[in-house]
């Protein structure tokens, strides 16, 4: 308009590239503006950033592992970093702050579908200890981990807590997570939407009266789930935990040969599923070490979902 004005008046016109500032012209000239007042330690901050970041993976639904968590990036917090090297004005790395960076995808926000194992990057495992029958090979699986300062998610069966609810205190004052098994040990893939519902709240309605804990986590008997059972699971808040790797502790395997196959195919984001067995309760203490000699972290289901970075 102002140029039409003066082509009017005057008979000129100013060009475009001269034209009075628009939003993007004061962008760019707070832009630069900005850039001036950095000085080199800031400009060497701002380098060794882009230098090391770490992008975040977003949670996603894969082809075959289904729902997957996401995993926090990692970065350089340059205001921390450069307050704290401000004072000598030179660089050190043994002053740089890093902050972890969220991913823009979260677990919660996909659609329910199953999940077998955490993110692949996380060098964490998880054990998954469903619990229905077993009692006398509890207080042995108790021990080892506490020994090791290792917490598990043990999946409880509801008739189970209403039958031994002191032992599932025991569990639960030693820190370890509860998850949901529904309460008979049904065939899921069998029932229907309210049979499934009735089973799983049944579950959750005993666990929180015994011990005023609500699962955040399901996991289906013998694996056994369709859609429905996942809907319904998460009609409670809970998603439904599957695993990655298996024992298969229940067919009674030898004890040695059955440690070697599970340490052998764990891996990042792996989750193994274990019952209190004989051979589970014999072979946890090397299950542990080995999985830790490959430079993993054992931690709760909940623990391996979180976005939280490993060091």
């Amino acid at each position: 308009m102002l140029s039409l004005i003066l082509v009017l008046t005057f008979g000129f016109s100013i060009p475009p590239h001269k034209a009075i500032s628009t939003e993007s012209n004061v962008r760019d000239i707070t832009t630069t503006s900005s850039e001036v007042n950095k000085d080199e330690l800031y400009k060497k901050i701002e380098a060794y950033h882009e230098q090391f970041k770490i992008d975040p993976i977003d949670a996603k639904v894969d082809r075959v592992w289904k729902a997957m968590p996401g995993y926090n990036g990692l970065g350089v917090d340059i205001k921390a970093s450069y307050k704290n090297m401000k004072k000598s004005g030179k660089f050190d790395k043994s002053k740089v702050v890093y902050k972890e960076i969220p991913p823009n995808v979260h677990l919660e926000d996909l659609a329910p579908e199953p999940i077998y194992r955490g993110n692949p990057q996380k060098p964490m495992v998880a054990f998954l200890i469903n619990v229905a029958w077993g009692n006398e090979y509890i207080p042995e699986i108790l021990k080892v981990l506490n020994d090791h300062q290792i917490k598990a998610t043990f999946f409880f069966d509801g008739s189970w807590v209403k039958k031994n609810p002191d032992l599932a205190k025991t569990i639960k004052d030693a820190e370890h997570e509860i998850g949901n098994h529904a309460y008979s040990h049904p065939d899921l893939q069998q029932r229907s939407e309210a049979e499934t519902l009735e089973e799983l709240q049944k579950t959750n309605d005993i666990i929180y009266e015994t011990l005023g804990i609500k699962p955040r986590w399901f996991a289906p008997p013998s694996g056994s789930f369709n859609k429905v059972t996942i809907q319904v699971a998460a009609r409670l808040d809970m998603k439904t935990i599957l695993w990655t790797v298996d024992t298969v502790d229940w067919r009674k395997p030898e004890t040695s040969g059955m440690v070697r196959r599970v340490v052998s195919e764990v891996e990042n984001g792996s989750m193994v599923l274990m019952h209190p067995t004989k051979p589970t309760a014999e072979g946890i203490e090397t299950m542990i070490m080995g999985i830790q000699d490959k430079g993993l972290k054992l931690g709760t289901v909940s623990e391996l979902m979180s976005e939280k970075r490993i060091n």
